[in-house]
């Protein structure tokens, strides 16, 4: 996007072309001028004396822009030195070429249109106050002085609207800008809060659950070391494969991989790992059914079903106090759904929990377009049904 400071910086050598060639040219009438030598001196020297107090301090002033005393100073000297050279030689009046677009510059729409105004009229009072009412120039100069009024007034209103739309303008795209910036600090704000709620899902429905495993089969395995040893193996057997397997999904977290699951095969395989490993954690009755074939689905909605059945057999096994354990992946209506039901002791879905897993679980289906539905039966037992499309 263009600075509007650069825009002027960049442009600002057309008016100093015109300022330039505006002075040569009138001191070069008025030196050809056939007017006495002394007139023109005065005249050739104020036009020099506007010259240099432009190049010393003028230029400076006209392009900070943040000094109305110093532009006012500036507006009055130069009016003093435009009328010192057309009262000494009325040809000067060719130097209000530049003499009016710098009044415009330096100061407000209304001061500036009286300013040109009087100095336009300079050259006609001139030429009355040195050749009287009877000057021969008279009749063409009073009609030019009107129009050139006009013009001026209409040209400097017009230059004034577009500089005040120049300064809205650039207004507008600062604020534009300020307000990029705003958007683009809230993107990253909101993109991390998401990446963070989304690692906190995959933390729930991974490490954390990996780890409530292996707490209960170190609990099992510590009352079992003195009355039944082989079960104690068979579950420190079952703790070190899920200590191993929740090392895979950290090292897949941290490469930002699909789950190690997903990774090793395919999403039914996934799920009957689950449930085979629930069904050996727990010594529950898991019985796994998968249509074949499924539809083929994008990674996330892959992870979203896994995680789900993940989610639904650690809910089992920490709280349904059941026996037997139904998972179904099926294909239905363009749809891939999942369905674990139990029959354990059930829940009511309307009761509120302080629990990350069905929040979390009900977030990522979300994401991908997906439904979740939890029933839980009067007399016991809990179904949960997730669908993402296909």
């Amino acid at each position: 996007m263009t600075n509007p400071d650069d825009a002027w910086e960049r442009s600002y050598w057309v008016w100093e072309v015109l300022f330039a060639v505006a002075y040569v040219a009138t001191a070069l009438l008025v030196l050809f001028d056939d007017e006495p030598l002394a007139e023109q001196v005065v005249a050739e020297a104020a036009l020099a004396a506007l010259v240099l107090g432009y190049v010393a301090a003028g230029r400076r002033i006209l392009r900070a822009d943040d000094n109305p005393v110093a532009g006012t100073v500036v507006t009055g000297v130069l009016v003093v030195l435009v009328a010192t050279a057309i009262f000494a030689d009325t040809t000067s009046a060719f130097i209000l070429f530049m003499a009016c677009p710098l009044v415009f510059m330096l100061q407000e729409i209304r001061p500036s249109i009286v300013l040109t105004t009087l100095l336009i009229l300079l050259e006609p009072v001139a030429a009355v106050v040195r050749g009287g009412w009877s000057n021969p120039s008279l009749p063409i100069l009073l009609p030019m002085t009107a129009i050139l009024v006009v013009f001026s007034v209409l040209a400097g209103k017009f230059t004034s609207d577009v500089i005040a739309q120049s300064s809205a303008r650039a207004e507008l795209i600062r604020q534009l800008e300020d307000s990029q910036a705003e958007v683009s600090r809230l993107s990253r704000e909101a993109g991390t809060a998401a990446e963070r709620e989304r690692l906190a899902r995959e933390i729930h429905d991974t490490l954390a659950q990996g780890f409530t495993s292996i707490v209960t089969l170190a609990q099992a395995i510590e009352s079992e070391l003195d009355t039944d040893l082989e079960a104690a193996r068979k579950h420190l057997a079952l703790a070190s494969r899920t200590a191993r397997e929740n090392l895979a999904e950290a090292r897949a977290m941290v490469a930002a991989l699909a789950p190690s699951d997903l990774a090793a095969g395919s999403l039914p395989d996934a799920v009957r790992r689950a449930a085979g490993r629930l069904a050996d954690e727990a010594g529950l009755r898991v019985e796994c059914e998968v249509d074949s074939p499924l539809p083929q689905l994008a990674t996330a909605a892959e992870v979203v079903l896994l995680r789900g059945a993940q989610e639904a057999l650690a809910n089992v096994r920490k709280h349904a106090g059941a026996e037997t354990v139904l998972v179904r992946l099926s294909a239905v209506d363009g749809t891939v759904r999942l369905r674990v039901r139990d029959d354990g002791c059930g829940f009511s879905p309307t009761t509120p929990t302080d629990g990350f897993g069905l929040r979390g679980m009900r977030s990522r289906v979300e994401q991908v377009g997906g439904r979740l539905r939890v029933r839980s039966g009067a007399d016991g037992g809990t179904e949960l049904e997730l669908e993402v499309p296909a």
